[in-house]
């Protein structure tokens, strides 16, 4: 082999890993973005979890004494909780 085409072999896979890089480069940017995107989700979601969580603790509360889970539901009780 000559030289001159091992450098020229050189230089083209050079050139191919800098193409790669590039793309690489873009791909972790799209990928950050989604994972910063997701990430926003999940705490607004968390969020919105833990108000219905203090919204259904607050009407726990606000149910009388004998409504405790220990009395029997009557039919005429139960068509109203479908």
């Amino acid at each position: 082999m000559h030289p001159e085409s091992t450098v020229e072999q050189i230089a083209e896979r050079v050139e191919r890993l800098l193409v790669r890089y590039e793309e690489l480069q873009r791909t972790n940017a799209l990928l950050a973005g989604q994972v910063q995107t997701l990430a926003q989700e999940r705490d607004a979601l968390r969020s919105r979890l833990g108000a219905a969580r203090s919204r259904i603790e607050a009407l726990l509360e606000r149910l009388p004494a004998s409504a405790s889970a220990h009395e029997p539901v009557s039919p005429a009780d139960r068509s109203h909780i479908a």
